[in-house]
């Protein structure tokens, strides 16, 4: 296998086309990664959040979703 010597500066140049190519591609897969990136985000937030409140009875949570249908 032949080796390849590329200098750093190029390396980065090489690099940073390669992202932005891929960017501009494959827009949907890189924004369904976002998303999802930002719900588990929240969703841990939200975990935190509730690490400190108030227990509520099982019942309670599933009467207040029937009511939101």
């Amino acid at each position: 296998m032949p080796k390849i010597n590329l200098e750093e500066s190029k390396l980065k140049e090489l690099l940073k086309t390669a992202i932005i190519e891929l960017l501009q591609e494959q827009k949907e897969v890189f924004s369904d990664l976002l998303a999802e990136a930002i719900e588990d985000i929240a969703l841990v937030k939200a975990i935190k959040e509730g690490e400190n409140t108030e227990k509520v009875d099982r019942e309670a949570i599933f009467k207040i979703l029937e009511n939101k249908e």
